[in-house]
């Protein structure tokens, strides 16, 4: 009876140490991700670079979907802040629209890391493309590509997202490439796709009506390179018009194979996404980071395609 009393006692000790061993292991961190949306490749596949790092480093990842809707985004952070997350992650719509939001959560000690649009507020970290770089060196290219196909010369149309800070970065470098590689090449007609692809299709038709003559197309982002190239099918335009623009898809891969599409700059959107993860846990356990976190690009033609084909069969 001793005896047993005696285990028994110590069974409960064992059993009371590693109560208190539970309970005192610390809980996993809540991060939110506040994404544009969910419809567009490039940002699903930012949400799943997040995803992945979250699940690796046992954290917990909550994702909002703006649904493009700016408003939304700074109600969401609003949320997140009285729901007391651990940090917050945002590719912010509207860069200056959501500064306010931002500075609330880091005033209320959540750290906020942002992706690919650059807040310039009290975000701790900024990660993405430098996107009017990239732009510049894709105009760099584009221009080139006129020199030696075009003799120099070519009328050039843009599909872009007129509202999107960062979309606009893109148009505003590509336009400095191309006036330094190809100063002869002009920009004849510019449509809003608005950052979604029935939109971008329609604009880039109405872009090859008014311009029959039109030789190259910038496409600014995903959406309006998916819309641009099915407006080139549409309209039979492959021949005559070779379009440049953002982000691989199975259509853009497709227009690569068939020579309607000349390059295409990819991003490394997995990689932002689990950068952007492992800076704010980083961040949460008292570490210093790199507040500018820039992402390398490719430019992705025929020559290269292989390397991406088997993600976007």
């Amino acid at each position: 009876m001793l005896r047993f009393g005696k285990t028994f006692a110590s069974m409960l000790m064992m059993f009371g140490l590693g109560l208190v061993g539970v309970a005192q292991a610390a809980p996993a961190k809540r991060l939110a991700l506040v994404q544009v949306n969910q419809q567009a490749l490039y940002f699903t596949q930012i949400t799943q670079g997040a995803q992945a790092a979250a699940k690796a480093a046992a954290a917990e990842l909550v994702v909002f979907n703006a649904n493009d809707n700016p408003s939304a985004q700074n109600d969401a952070i609003e949320a997140y802040i009285q729901d007391k997350v651990d940090a917050i992650l945002v590719c912010a719509i509207d860069v200056n629209g959501i500064k306010p939001a931002v500075s609330a959560a880091v005033q209320a000690g959540i750290p906020v890391v942002a992706i690919d649009a650059v807040l310039n507020g009290d975000n701790q970290v900024q990660i993405g493309v430098d996107n009017r770089a990239a732009a510049r060196q894709l105009g760099e290219y584009t221009g080139s590509y006129i020199t030696r196909e075009l003799d120099g010369v070519a009328k050039v149309g843009v599909v872009g997202a007129l509202g999107s800070y960062v979309q606009n970065l893109r148009l505003d470098g590509f336009r400095e490439g191309l006036a330094q590689s190809a100063p002869k090449a002009k920009i004849v007609g510019t449509v809003d796709g608005n950052n979604v692809q029935d939109t971008a299709q329609s604009a880039a038709e109405n872009l090859l009506t008014a311009n029959p003559d039109l030789q190259i197309v910038y496409a600014t982002g995903e959406p309006a390179l998916i819309g641009t190239v099915a407006a080139s099918v549409a309209q039979g335009s492959g021949e005559r018009t070779r379009i440049f623009g953002w982000d691989l898809s199975p259509q853009a891969v497709q227009g690569l194979d068939d020579g309607s599409v000349a390059v295409v700059v990819q991003q490394n959107t997995r990689g932002m996404g689990k950068a952007a993860v492992e800076a704010a846990l980083a961040l949460l356990a008292g570490q210093q980071v790199t507040k500018q976190q820039d992402i390398p690009v490719t430019l992705v033609t025929r020559e290269n395609l292989d390397s991406y084909r088997a993600e976007f069969k």
